[in-house]
């Protein structure tokens, strides 16, 4: 069967188109974009050939409104910090939610250290953000809402249309984390109403190590690296080349494949959670059920330690997680979990299965009776789940 990846969320295999297309640019040996002869040239019309196609990926009418960087980390980071430094003068005030991944999370720490304030909004049990709750939370010295578009732990889909058009009457910037959701399902930042947008190229078959920013014009941001005058003097640094094509190449197949791919992880999620009860009692299905990424399932096995459940699947052939791998290594339970309501012991007890284009049903079907049987192991082992039978049959 060879290994197999159900941890799309955290990382995917290259596109075939975007493979050649970093082959080909590696081998054309462009110049720097940034220089003054013909090879530079030839490097800037690539680049900025690269940058229209990316721009369409999320509709941004402007192509210098996207800002390419080298993950999605940065650019949340630029969007943050660059903004909150850049509007310091009208107010030190920023409004996030409870759930927000550690790029955002950690920016906004680094803010509080200079003097920024910050008011994190909670979420209901599904980890969806309220927009009147946002409308409460801002002040008169409010100058950026981040709140994100999916989460990469329980897959919610926040509405952020209405959060943008909340943010709009109160004259606010608007910033949205979408790493993992641009690529996967349509994004229109000029419908949706966005100021600013974080994704990168790696969660729609892209290469890692590249991603980008839309900056909406008439957005001003604080440089966070001081150099040349690249990116429409956005972002200092010779760009990465060979990766911007590899991520305008995997941005033209989700651009051609996106139908496609959503009915394939609709058909496949519905498959999962229908032949579930089959195989495992006593479990819990995160997020929200419907408003949420179609690849994505966040379980939490009841009276387990979910590391040593994906452990086991690992010995066996299957890559899942557990969180966010920027949050991986921590003992700590998931702070997206507990601030939907669950549990400390039933946070600790949860996996994060995702999709990809190669994943079948008979995939699932293989890894649900893997999983099965990795929790009777383990359950057989543990004294929670021994006082919990106890309890019931007490009952």
């Amino acid at each position: 069967m060879g290994y197999i990846n159900l941890d799309n969320i955290n990382f995917k295999h290259l596109v075939p188109e975007a493979s050649q297309a970093m082959i080909d640019a590696i081998k054309a040996e462009y110049g720097n974009p940034s220089s003054q002869h013909q090879k530079g040239d030839e490097a800037r019309e690539v680049l900025e050939s690269s940058r229209e196609t990316v721009a369409r990926l999320i509709n941004a009418k402007d192509p210098r409104e996207i800002v390419f960087t080298s993950c999605g980390t940065e650019s949340v980071n630029m969007a943050v910090k660059g903004l909150a430094w850049a509007r310091q003068d009208k107010g030190k005030h920023l409004v996030t939610c409870n759930t927000e991944h550690n790029a955002v999370i950690r920016s906004l720490r680094r803010l509080k250290q200079l003097g920024f304030q910050v008011t994190s909004v909670p979420v209901d049990k599904y980890g969806v953000v309220n927009p009147q709750t946002v409308k409460r939370a801002i002040r008169e010295s409010t100058i950026l809402v981040t709140i994100m578009h999916a989460n990469n732990e329980i897959g919610t889909l926040h509405p952020i249309a209405e959060i943008a058009a909340v943010c709009r009457e109160a004259g606010v910037a608007y910033h949205c984390d979408a790493v993992d959701s641009v690529g996967t399902i349509p994004i229109d930042v000029e419908a949706l109403g966005i100021d600013l947008l974080s994704f990168a190229s790696n969660p729609f078959y892209g290469p890692k190590g590249v991603g980008a920013l839309y900056v909406r014009r008439g957005i001003g941001l604080w440089n966070l690296l001081d150099g040349g005058a690249q990116e429409n003097r956005k972002r200092a640094g010779t760009e990465n080349l060979v990766g911007i094509v590899g991520m305008a190449a995997a941005a033209k197949v989700a651009m051609r494949d996106m139908e496609k791919r959503l009915e394939h992880y609709k058909n496949l999620r519905r498959h999962f959670l229908a032949q579930l009860p089959k195989y495992l009692e006593d479990y819990l299905i995160n997020g929200h059920p419907e408003q949420c990424l179609p690849n994505h399932i966040s379980l939490s096995v009841r009276h387990v330690e979910g590391e040593s459940i994906v452990l086991m699947l690992d010995e066996q052939g299957f890559a899942v997680s557990t969180r966010s791998a920027c949050a991986s290594g921590s003992l700590r339970a998931s702070h997206v979990l507990l601030s939907t309501g669950l549990s400390f012991a039933d946070a600790q007890g949860t996996l994060v299965i995702s999709f990809g284009t190669d994943t079948t049903t008979q995939i699932i079907d293989n890894f649900l009776a893997a999983l099965a049987e990795s929790v009777k192991t383990l359950r057989a082992i543990s004294p929670l789940y021994a006082a919990a039978q106890k309890e019931k049959a007490g009952k």
